[in-house]
Formats: structure tokens, C-alpha cells, sequence
């Protein structure tokens, strides 16, 4: 399963070479536009994904579509043995690689670049597996989750952090505003890539969600599945376990 909204309408790339481009384009100005666009309200949302997997005591935690490392870096407060952030953007992890670098946590993460739905890690490797507003850019969607069943360990933890849609009808309308014309005015105005912040509204309202996605990853063998929606809707945090 995926998803066939790409960011550049116009190029004959796959999906995933289309990701892999806008994120390098955009990655000296991301953390800005990340923060700015979302008021700041993203960070609490991670702050409760690390919560989620902090009750699990993990000791190797594998964070997929890193990006410049936000959630990693977040993640290294619970003091595993390790923490791998992978991403498909050479762009992103280069931000990422200074971040972690001037925080003195190299040590403990490793910013990695590799494919999602091929990870290169043995089955079994990782006791939870982060990905914050990334399985929405996969090329295949079912691919993907297959591959982090496979990596993470039996009882091992995944949680998820997506964008989806509020139901509530002020909210929907409020954010169907916002997302179709203030996200995209200055995405492209501050990050010079015209298609980047243009494909993230379309991408959020052609995927699954709530019980939806938890159909999806049933369907892909992970279990004790839940969803927590955040900020209305704007956002949906999934758990679940191998």
C-alpha cells in the first residue's frame, strides 16, 4: 500500500527519490519552518511519544525518518545504550549529524542514512521503533511497517507520529483553512521550494488515520494498537507492540 501523492508533480522520479529531494532542498531552513508553521505545538507532541516509549525501559530504539534528529535527540533523555536515526536525506542528517554533535551526544546517536522499507539492520535488533510524520512519505506503506515488525524485538514497542485530519467541524474548517493557504504561503516564501509545503497538506489529507491506520498495521502483525489523537486531531500519536 502507499500513497500516490508525490511533492513534484512534474518529475518522473518515484515517490521516494521525490522525498529524498524536497527534504535536501529544504533542510537548512526545516527546523525553522517545522517550529514556526506548527506554533511550537510539535514538540510537545514528541515529548509524549518519548513518554510512550520511556515506560518501556528501552535500551536500543531505532528512529525512522529522523530527519534532523528532533525526536532522537529527545529520545536520548531516557538513556539507552543507543539510539540510530535513520533517514533517506543526506540534507536532513547533515543538520542533524550538529545537532547531535553540539549536544555531545554522539555517543549514543548515530545518524544513519538508508531506506526505510529496506532497513539494513538484522531481525530483532531494536526494543522500540519512533517515526514522527514520516510514513506518510513512504513509497510503500505496508513494505515499511513490514520492515520494522522484522527489526523490532518480540514485545518491542513502535509509536507513531502523524499528521491526520480533525473531525470536529470548527477544528476541520479552521485547519482545512490553514493548511491550504497559510502553510503553503510561507513554506514557499521561507524555504524557496514551491512544491515542499504545497505536498505536505495534500499528502496528510490523502492518508489513513485513527482506526483506519490501525487497521493498517494489524493487517502488517503488530498488536495492543492504539490511537491517541493531539491538538483536536491535527495530530495522532499509534503505539503498538510486536
Amino acid at each position: 500500500m502507499g500513497t500516490k501523492i508525490k511533492p513534484y508533480k512534474d518529475s518522473d522520479l518515484s515517490k521516494k527519490a521525490q522525498v529524498a529531494q524536497m527534504f535536501d532542498n529544504i533542510s537548512e531552513k526545516y527546523d525553522f519552518l517545522n517550529h514556526f508553521l506548527s506554533l511550537g505545538i510539535d514538540i510537545g507532541w514528541r515529548k509524549k511519544v518519548v513518554k510512550i516509549i520511556g515506560a518501556q525501559k528501552p535500551n536500543a530504539i531505532l528512529d525512522i525518518a529522523t530527519g534532523t534528529g528532533d525526536l532522537a535527540i529527545m529520545l536520548a533523555q531516557l538513556k539507552p545504550s543507543k539510539i540510530v536515526g535513520l533517514d533517506l536525506s543526506e540534507g536532513m542528517l547533515a543538520v542533524g549529524k550538529e545537532k547531535v554533535m553540539a549536544k555531545n551526544l554522539s555517543k549514543i546517536i548515530t545518524m544513519t542514512q538508508g531506506d526505510s522499507e529496506n532497513l539494513p539492520f538484522e531481525s530483532n535488533s531494536f526494543d522500540a521503533i519512533t517515526v514522527a510524520f514520516g510514513v506518510r512519505n513512504f513509497e510503500n506503506l505496508d513494505k515499511g511497517l513490514r520492515e520494522m515488525f522484522r527489526v523490532l524485538k518480540p514485545k518491542g514497542t513502535l509509536a507513531i507520529l502523524e499528521f491526520s485530519q480533525p473531525e470536529s467541524f470548527v477544528m476541520k474548517h479552521l485547519y482545512g483553512f490553514y493548511s491550504k493557504y497559510i502553510l503553503p504561503f510561507f513554506g514557499r516564501l521561507i524555504s524557496k521550494d514551491n512544491a515542499a509545503y504545497t505536498y505536505l497538506p495534500e499528502s496528510v489529507a490523502a492518508f489513513p488515520y485513527g482506526k483506519s491506520f490501525n487497521a493498517i498495521l494489524k493487517n502488517n502483525g503488530f498488536a495492543t494498537i492504539q490511537n491517541r489523537p493531539v491538538s483536536f486531531g491535527i495530530a495522532t500519536i499509534y503505539s503498538a507492540t510486536k
